[in-house]
């Protein structure tokens, strides 16, 4: 193409006349099936004809490009984004020295064959228990044309005297400012220690502790410096600007959130809620002006805009919060803050919806020792696959008529193996070889090696979740915790109708983080007014237990004044929390 970047005709000769120092454009085996008849006028590949179609080549030329260089079959020298990410990863010589101790971590066996032979197991155990336990499965039936079906799960009840004991937590509930909840658990938790100078010098300002609250609190909500100035007349816009851009990054940002996440893990309540051992990963919407060069349209919701991606713990705190565009898909993050996240709550299981999930995700998922577990919309239109050629005596028309290629895993067994060591070992993180091994590739054989092992691991929780209603209700009341997460984060961030108004996509990440600071912090305010609440309610003799405490959550916003005139008090009293408050009845 650079060679004829300077022609006039619309077509171009496959093969260029005697004497013109022009390649020759013989190969066309690069070509997508759909693009040959646009870029040759042809339907069938052969005979080839004699000239193509100029600008329809140009743009199938730099279509494939671009899909390239995201499934990493081509790379661009130095680049950020787009280098060859295979220098990112451990030497061989390392990958051998770590390979027992990978082995022991996450107890998938590494020698040759063993690999295959353990997932195929799994698979096969997992088809014979659904096939023994299908009589008895009353909630899943396959029909006569072959087509699964589950039936609607049905709610669990409220527990007994759930409606009184909320709607009492309800009424005695304080009214609170979120200015002053910054306040006193800036002064309880000391989470803008992290904050200071990005040139790491000492800080200049006269008060550090009250720029930083009246910071957060300005990006947190969605203020903005100029409005939050108009409000608060305490500090100048620009003032406020620059206690941002010079004091505050998306680094700090984290270790603030890590900070009261590992303060909120010490009350009794949430261990009702969860063990922390999963979290659930969900993205909303986020308005961004048109005008925006960053802003895409959000063909799923409408509008113009990016995603919030969040992931929540079960027991309602969030770890982790990330800004993608709206044409990313969601699975390529959702492996992230498994390395990322800090904090002394770490999970090991992740909930998530559709856009959760690819084959791709669950075999790298598996092979990282975490269990991925998603909400899949049209699961019965994926393929289930077998273990073995054998039939089976129930559940028969379920499995796909294709076999897995087991020796393909196997081949690419030692490289699959170091990319996740490498991982482990934070020499690339997850997403960047989701980003480029998600994408489909006629080359990378890599690529099919997840295909297949995916094939596997998903096929085995599909199983899995037909066979058993409580996994289910876990994967429901999952992602039902990401939805209630998302529609409290909306509550918090309530300035500019919600729209992000800065132009550039660091701003932008740094706004998801200060609204993600700011909702823990309400949410871990929350849970010491409930756990104040419960604890004087079982004093008084009320019933409590352990399943109204589970059935309650922090998310509650009908105390809380987010409009009119706001006041920076720092003298007020603070409240003395104590983490360890009894809020179920003993004889419960």
């Amino acid at each position: 193409m650079l060679a004829y970047k300077n022609a006039k005709a619309d077509k171009v000769p496959l093969e260029p006349e005697r004497g013109r120092d022009k390649p020759s454009l013989r190969d066309l085996s690069w070509i997508p099936d759909a693009w040959w008849y646009l870029v040759t006028g042809k339907k069938r590949r052969s005979p080839l004809p004699e000239e193509v179609d100029r600008r329809q080549l140009e743009a199938c030329l730099f279509s494939q490009i671009a899909i390239e260089l995201k499934s990493a079959d081509l790379c661009v020298e130095e680049s950020e984004k787009f280098s060859d990410f295979r220098d990112q990863l451990i030497s061989w010589e390392e990958f051998r020295e770590k390979l027992q101790r990978y082995a022991e971590t996450t107890g998938i066996p590494v020698e040759i064959g063993a690999l295959v032979d353990h997932i195929r197991a799994m698979l096969k155990d997992e088809a014979e228990r659904l096939d023994q336990t299908y009589p008895e499965n009353k909630e899943f039936s396959i029909g006569e044309n072959g087509e699964p079906h589950l039936n609607r799960l049905k709610a669990k009840p409220q527990p007994d005297r759930y409606a009184a004991i909320t709607e009492m937590i309800s009424d005695r509930m304080p009214q609170r400012n979120i200015l002053d909840v910054l306040v006193d658990t800036q002064k309880l938790l000391n989470w803008d220690r992290v904050f200071g100078p990005v040139s790491g010098l000492q800080a200049k300002i006269e008060d550090p502790a009250s720029a930083y609250v009246v910071t957060s609190f300005c990006y947190g909500c969605n203020l903005g410096p100029t409005q939050t100035a108009r409000s608060l007349p305490v500090m100048d816009r620009k003032q406020i600007a620059w206690i941002n851009q010079r004091h505050i990054t998306e680094e700090n940002l984290q270790k603030a959130i890590e900070i009261v996440v590992n303060a909120y893990s010490k009350f009794v309540l949430p261990a009702y809620w969860g063990d922390t051992s999963s979290v659930s990963a969900d993205g909303t919407k986020w308005d961004l002006y048109e005008n925006n060069l960053l802003s895409e349209y959000y063909v799923r919701y409408g509008g113009y805009g990016g995603v919030g991606y969040y992931h929540v713990s079960d027991n309602y705190i969030a770890l982790f919060s990330r800004f993608i565009p709206c044409g990313v898909y969601e699975a390529v993050h959702i492996l992230d803050p498994f390395f990322e996240n800090k904090s002394e709550v770490q999970p090991d299981t992740v909930y998530s919806d559709t856009h959760g999930q690819s084959l791709t995700v669950f075999g790298l998922a598996f092979l990282l020792g975490i269990q991925l577990m998603p909400r899949i919309a049209k699961w019965e239109n994926l393929k289930i696959f077998k273990p073995f050629s054998q039939k089976h005596q129930h559940i028969e028309p379920l499995f796909a008529q294709e076999a897995i290629n087991w020796d393909l895993i196997e081949k690419h067994r030692a490289d699959m193996l170091r990319i996740v060591i490498s991982i482990q070992e934070g020499r690339v993180a997850p997403s960047t070889i989701l980003r480029r091994l998600g994408t489909h590739s006629r080359k990378n054989k890599l690529y099919f090696a997840f295909q297949e092992l995916g094939k596997v691991i998903r096929s085995a929780y599909l199983l899995r979740y037909l066979r058993d209603p409580d996994m289910r209700r876990k994967v429901n009341h999952a992602t039902t915790v990401s939805e209630a997460f998302n529609d409290f984060i909306q509550f918090v961030a309530f300035g500019n109708k919600g729209i992000i108004a800065e132009n550039t996509r660091e701003q932008q990440r740094k706004i998801i983080r200060y609204g993600h600071l700011v909702a823990n912090i309400l949410i871990f305010m929350n849970v010491y007014d409930q756990s104040v609440i419960m604890s004087d309610l079982v004093r008084e003799g009320h019933v409590i237990t352990p399943e109204v405490a589970e059935a309650t959550n922090p998310y509650r916003t009908g105390r809380y004044n987010r409009f009119g005139d706001y006041s920076l008090n720092e003298t007020r009293e603070c409240p003395v929390v104590d983490y360890d408050l009894q809020v179920v009845s003993q004889c419960a």
